[in-house]
């Protein structure tokens, strides 16, 4: 479906967007995420995001990822493309934070599961990006030091380690 949909013509940095989707897929499973989400980095792309607008399946098609990759792992596809980003990443580790659905504009405040699942793809994709990118600088390093460390409480001991070592994330 990814090859169909085009995804390893699409540049990306690193590379192509198949090659990265296949990343933070990898990624993912190396820190023993369950298969669903390991899914969900796969294909996280598929609705384009608020910082890769670029669709391979337009949302009104939701229906034909969820055959492909089951409900739960479609599901958090969704939940992840959806993320405005602005409103929605200062406040996701607070248990009363509101997330904001880009596509609707609708507010929400997701359970600890669905933060913790996107706060572990969000770090995936970033850091595939960060380790590839010949464009990474150590401003954008500094960013997701800050970001990730506000997200501590959401991601797993892999993640964490992984952040450590790619953008010196300190801290317990």
């Amino acid at each position: 479906m990814l090859t169909a949909a085009g995804a390893e013509e699409i540049e990306h940095p690193g590379g192509t967007l198949l090659a990265h989707l296949r990343r933070t897929s990898e990624l993912l499973a190396s820190w023993g995420a369950r298969p669903a989400l390991v899914s969900a980095g796969l294909c996280h792309a598929f609705y384009g995001t608020d910082g890769f607008r670029v669709a391979l399946l337009d949302v009104g098609r939701r229906a034909e990822l969820a055959e492909a990759i089951g409900t739960e792992a479609e599901a958090l596809v969704y939940f992840y493309a959806s993320c405005d980003r602005k409103a929605s990443y200062p406040t996701l580790a607070d248990d009363k934070g509101v997330f904001i659905d880009r596509f609707t504009g609708a507010d929400m405040c997701p359970d600890h599961d669905a933060r913790r699942d996107f706060a572990e793809l969000t770090v995936a994709n970033e850091l595939d990006i960060a380790v590839v990118s010949p464009g990474f600088h150590p401003g954008q390093g500094q960013d997701l030091r800050a970001l990730f460390t506000r997200w501590r409480p959401l991601l797993s001991e892999p993640a964490w380690a992984h952040c450590r070592n790619v953008v010196g994330t300190t801290g317990s």
